[in-house]
């Protein structure tokens, strides 16, 4: 039970966010669990003094889902439907949303000190993250949230507390297309281009020289014959002669 409870701890509470891309790419697998900031000048501090407490309730940060995160999210059309078929088809899928509460009092004589440099340190690593195109990987107990997108990092602290900056809250969207669902769109339309589809079913196919081509033929035949009937009603039908000159 010690062992369960404490893998549940790490994985749920202590690092449930996890890194990809970004600054991670250096990294063996391109992950970087978020306890690798957190703890890091603590298990500095540690090895240094020869006291490191890898007791996990003595860790930095605590993690814990915020009530409305969303795993399916549709909207639909706002105006009347015939019936339930067309209901369906109008539904638009929307981003999911998950959101951590993360706590972090200071707990020890010097720990705010402590605290400066743990928080500079990870703000300076979320932006250089989210600015080389990094996301983010959220461990929840009833989903896992992959390719998410961190939105804000904002202080919630209540106002009651005596210790001021101690509860933050991470706001994360995963995207509706991440960046292998973009490939694999894009080369199966690729690929119809390529292969040309029927058209209107008739025994002509799409393509650019199809297209390009009908249009010339329709546009000249279409402007030819409108000259000719504009030349013929000016000239009322008749022939020119020598006469009268």
């Amino acid at each position: 039970m010690s062992a369960g409870r404490t893998l549940f701890q790490i994985a749920y509470e202590v690092s449930p966010i996890i890194l990809t891309g970004g600054i991670a790419n250096l990294i063996p697998g391109n992950m970087l669990p978020i306890i690798a900031l957190t703890q890091a000048p603590s298990f500095g501090l540690g090895l240094l003094e020869g006291n490191l407490d890898l007791d996990p309730d003595s860790f930095f940060a605590r993690f814990m889902p915020i009530a409305g995160g969303t795993l399916v999210n549709n909207q639909i059309a706002q105006y009347p439907f015939a019936n339930q078929t067309v209901a369906a088809n109008a539904i638009v899928a929307q981003p999911n949303t998950i959101s951590l509460a993360m706590i972090c009092p200071v707990r020890e004589s010097g720990g705010y000190a402590a605290k400066l440099a743990t928080m500079t340190a990870l703000q300076a690593a979320l932006e250089q993250h989210t600015s080389s195109g990094g996301t983010f990987t959220v461990v929840t107990p009833a989903f896992i949230y992959t390719n998410c997108i961190l939105k804000t990092l904002r202080d919630v602290t209540p106002g009651d507390t005596k210790q001021k900056q101690m509860e933050w809250q991470w706001d994360f969207e995963k995207p509706l297309v991440a960046l292998d669902t973009a490939q694999q769109f894009a080369s199966s339309l690729m690929s119809r281009i390529s292969n040309q589809l029927p058209i209107d079913g008739q025994p002509t196919w799409s393509g650019v020289a199809t297209s390009v081509g009908k249009t010339i033929s329709n546009a000249v035949g279409s402007v030819i014959p409108s000259a000719g009937n504009l030349i013929g009603s000016l000239t009322g039908g008749a022939s020119f002669s020598g006469e009268g000159l």
